[in-house]
């Protein structure tokens, strides 16, 4: 299965804001994403709520996985997301 670890670049982590951004991008793709901390179990990418429960705060690194065609694609698109400043 496919993987990217990025560092999450947003000031306030992957809440609120930058949470519903990446959210929405990652129900656009045609996988499902999953993302998780080092230490914790995967959450799906496309869910706001699993994002905020997640805990990712800045600076912090986050695991992205999926599976099947266009995987590949669909976790670059969200790595970009996730390490970049989605604040303002």
């Amino acid at each position: 299965m496919p993987e990217r670890h990025v560092t999450v670049a947003s000031k306030v982590g992957l809440h609120a804001r930058p949470a519903a951004m990446l959210a929405k991008a990652a129900a656009e793709q045609s996988v499902k994403i999953t993302i998780r901390k080092q230490e914790t179990e995967p959450v799906e990418a496309a869910s706001i709520l699993g994002l905020m429960t997640l805990g990712a705060e800045h600076g912090d690194q986050v695991v992205l996985a999926a599976e099947g065609e266009g995987a590949e694609e669909a976790l670059d698109h969200i790595a970009e997301l996730v390490g970049s400043e989605l604040d303002g």
